[in-house]
């Protein structure tokens, strides 16, 4: 039989620094109480990368997992769909990994949208492997380091105090015969694209090239109560709204979904997205103990289901993932061995 005209997860694995902040360190830092980091946050511990330790160099100690069973000389693309909070401002940190893998026969290039690019970047890169005959094998790869651009002290920024700091690497195979790439839905609400940004750094803010005011360049929130009065009412709709039509895209309905692999979220908020499809926390997982490593969340989301048993040979997991700006994005993925995938 040929497989040609499907694209597999062939492997996924993901990395994380040694260092730890938990609820208590960052009610410290912040001046928040324990229980309202845990409970409204939906923190109880995150991994913190040290001064010395890079965005490319995560992401490598990612990629390399994977390259302990795949020769790099095999790759085709790699590309990188993580934080544009980089080693430097406007570099190219795909062709970085692609160098420092020993992938020199891939090209390499980036994907941007924020927190949803990972999820995002599957269905992009899964058209271009069915329409070029020479992308057959792709490393994809995100990487955050985003702990280290959040003020604790400012409290506009306090819904970014979930941020982690880690990495994941997925290798992507034409004619893979398991987990299977299936559809993608995506919405976007341009109205909330300057919500969140690093504000003293970007066109309109360097002047001789300086940074305005010699601020320290931290992201920040510009309207905060104005952005949560907008985002709450449509939030839960927008993730029920793409992960409903991803599934129906792919030829399954909300019934046959097993497992949803999600972006970082606090538990309640995760709790009534899985109410929406009959589903459990065991048909998920609570990232709270990562925190929200931008758009690896959803891969290490797989990668601890798969760990507890809750992602099964058959299963349909849904990714889910969402970024400022904003948008929300879900990819459906037929878990374990090919089948013929009902259409």
């Amino acid at each position: 039989m040929n497989y040609d005209g499907i694209v597999g997860i062939k492997d996924i694995q993901i990395y994380v620094p040694e260092e730890i902040e938990d609820s208590s360190i960052i009610s410290k830092k912040s001046g928040i109480p324990k229980d309202v980091i845990e409970n409204k946050f939906g923190i109880i511990k995150k991994h913190k990368a040290s001064q010395e330790e890079s965005v490319s160099d995560m992401a490598i100690k990612a990629s390399r997992k994977i390259l302990k069973n795949f020769d790099p000389l095999d790759l085709d693309l790699v590309v990188y769909c993580g934080s544009e909070f980089k080693d430097y401002y406007l570099m190219n940190i795909a062709a970085k990994i692609q160098y420092l893998i020993g992938a020199k026969n891939a090209n390499a290039f980036e994907i941007h949208s924020l927190c949803s690019a990972g999820v995002l970047s599957l269905q992009i890169l899964k058209s271009m492997m069915l329409n070029d005959p020479d992308i057959n094998n792709v490393l994809l790869v995100s990487s955050s380091k985003e702990t280290s651009i959040v003020n604790y002290e400012n409290e506009r920024s306090r819904f970014m105090f979930n941020f982690g700091d880690g990495a994941s690497a997925a290798l992507l195979q034409k004619g893979c015969t398991k987990n299977i790439i299936l559809e993608t839905h995506m919405i976007t609400d341009g109205s909330f694209a300057e919500d969140v940004a690093v504000y003293n750094i970007g066109n309109n803010n360097l002047m001789d090239f300086s940074l305005i005011n010699n601020n320290p360049i931290m992201l920040d929130v510009k309207e905060p109560q104005s952005m949560k009065e907008r985002l709450d009412p449509i939030t839960l709709e927008n993730f029920v709204s793409v992960i409903e039509k991803s599934v129906k895209k792919s030829g399954y309905t909300n019934k046959d979904i097993d497992f949803i692999a999600p972006i970082f979220m606090k538990r309640s908020i995760l709790e009534n997205i899985l109410d929406r499809f009959n589903l459990s926390e065991e048909n998920s997982f609570v990232l709270e103990d990562y925190g929200h490593c931008q758009s690896a969340d959803a891969f290490i989301s797989i990668v601890e289901g798969k760990r507890l048993g809750r992602i099964k040979e058959g299963d349909l997991v849904v990714m889910l993932g969402a970024g400022t700006g904003y948008t929300w994005a879900a990819t459906t993925i037929k878990w374990g061995e090919y089948h013929e995938i009902k259409r």
